[in-house]
């Protein structure tokens, strides 16, 4: 038996509102609408699902809902910040490798935005 994939379901009162930010400033696209459920998803990569249990969200940070990677942090710092959202953590070079910073999405879940950081 092998786990396919792993899918994050958020409650929300109105999935409309799901659009700016998921897919406009994360980029993702819309996969799927059937009106009470809107599905959000990035390109076909070679990934792993992942499943994370943490008591902290490290740096002293609370652990968040989410964790996205993304191929560049700046840009989606320029959307975040070009939608006059506001973060709660970051941006922030982490000693385990990352930069990264906290906001919320528009349903309250907080989301952890992070890029690896190049060796070198």
């Amino acid at each position: 038996m092998v786990v396919k994939r792993i899918i994050a379901n958020i409650a929300a009162p109105d999935v409309k509102a799901a659009q700016a930010f998921y897919g406009d400033i994360l980029g993702l696209d819309l996969a799927m609408d059937h009106g009470w459920i809107v599905t959000f998803a990035a390109p076909i990569i070679e990934a792993r699902p992942q499943v994370s249990i943490a008591t902290q969200g490290g740096s002293g940070t609370p652990v968040p809902d989410l964790s996205i990677e993304v191929d560049d942090l700046e840009e989606v710092l320029r959307r975040v910040k070009a939608a006059g959202l506001k973060l709660e953590y970051g941006p922030a070079h982490e000693p385990w490798g990352v930069k990264r910073f906290y906001l919320r999405d528009p349903f309250g879940r907080l989301i952890n935005i992070l890029s690896h950081e190049e060796e070198g």
